[in-house]
């Protein structure tokens, strides 16, 4: 059933070309300290639950821990007990560099830290100091392995790091908060973990939904230019309206899609992409512009309806989107053919927006960002 209980676990690097095993090392964390094969009992008092949904939950990324050189972040569980190892793969062998463990019992600060994991994860330099962190749902994960801070949230399943707000220093976090409470939809600066604002869930709607929990889904993207930096919506509790990076609902009605986004058309804005669909928001009439469809193709992970891939490929700026074909026989890179009159770097050099290529697949799909904000540097 896709989860394993029993036996050794292995952290391995494998040759790309031929599929060799270049280096292994033993899993860490473990699934339990001292046991391969843990009875449900022993798996309960280690991950909270017996049964592998909290301890099979995995998250990873590569991080510039040191600032110069890529280093691999693996990471187990968040909905209780949660541990980050980074490693360096050097010399043909792994090196282990640092664990970071919610529920080391020699660091009792970091019990602040459990339960705080979303199914996804980001990776950027946000306090400033020249080294990666990272941003791991509701709370952050410092470049040697200390603890950043814990807002205390919860857990959420959806969210975004980036210059989201460019008339604040530094860089903001967009994320929810699944458990019913203040923090349906949140913003926050990335570094210090500072709430700037939030949006809390309706607990009168949400009692009439099956889940009775906060929102599934959270975007913060730039799609009006009217307001400076990226604008905010959620799907799921109870919450409605489209929000400003300053937390000012500007439309009642948020766009249909909350899912993916791409820059696709010419101007600096992004478009919206759900399923094998981009859109284009048009803030007058808060509608919505069919602007590709990729026909015979499918999207991936059921509902989420993502695509294999998002990213500057061909290195204009513009993004390109990959997807299977319905018959799994192909899968096709699809590039926009509309004009721009803006001349960038390839996304790719942006270190946030690269990191997130790497992560993108991980868990619960969510799209990269830049570490700028396009419109306000050509307005400046």
């Amino acid at each position: 059933e896709g989860v394993i209980m029993k036996g050794p676990e292995y952290l391995s690097v494998f040759d790309g070309e031929t599929g060799a095993i270049k280096a292994n090392a033993k899993y860490i964390p473990a699934r339990h300290p001292e046991k391969e094969n843990p009875s449900p009992q022993e798996m309960s008092e280690i991950w909270s639950d017996g049964y592998g949904n909290r301890s099979e939950r995995y998250l990873a990324c590569v991080a510039y821990l040191d600032g110069e050189h890529p280093s691999i972040v693996m990471c187990r569980g968040y909905y209780s007990r949660t541990v980050l190892a980074a490693w360096n793969y050097q010399d043909g062998r792994l090196v282990h560099l640092w664990t970071f463990d919610s529920d080391d019992i020699a660091h009792p600060e970091h019990f602040a830290y459990r339960g705080m994991g979303n199914h996804n994860l980001s990776v950027g330099d946000v306090d400033g100091d020249g080294y990666d962190e990272i941003i791991y749902g509701n709370m952050a994960v410092d470049h040697d392995g200390k603890g950043l801070y814990s807002t205390g949230i919860g857990h959420a399943d959806a969210m975004h790091l980036g210059d989201l707000d460019p008339q604040r220093p530094g860089l903001e976090v967009f994320n929810t908060q699944e458990p019913v409470g203040a923090y349906g939809m949140n913003f926050r600066q990335a570094g210090s973990g500072e709430i700037y604002w939030n949006v809390p869930t309706d607990s009168v709607a949400v009692s009439y939904e099956r889940k009775q929990q906060g929102p599934g889904r959270a975007v913060a993207f730039d799609i009006d230019e009217r307001y400076p930096g990226a604008e905010c919506w959620v799907r799921g509790g109870g919450i409605s309206g489209l929000y400003t990076c300053k937390g000012e609902k500007i439309a009642e009605r948020a766009p249909r899609s909350c899912n993916f986004a791409i820059y696709w058309d010419g101007d600096l804005l992004r478009e919206l992409l759900d399923g094998t669909r981009i859109q284009k928001y048009h803030w007058q009439e808060s509608d919505l512009e069919m602007l590709f469809m990729a026909e015979g193709c499918r999207s991936n992970n059921g509902s989420k309806s993502t695509p294999s891939i998002s990213a500057d490929i061909y290195g204009d700026w513009r993004e390109e989107v990959v997807f299977p074909t319905r018959d799994n026989k192909e899968l096709r890179v699809y590039t926009t053919t509309i004009p721009t009159d803006y001349r960038l770097p390839s996304l790719m050099y942006d270190p946030i927006y690269r990191l997130g290529i790497v992560w993108q697949n991980v868990a619960y799909n969510i799209p990269p960002h830049l570490s700028v904000d396009l419109v306000s540097k050509f307005r400046k």
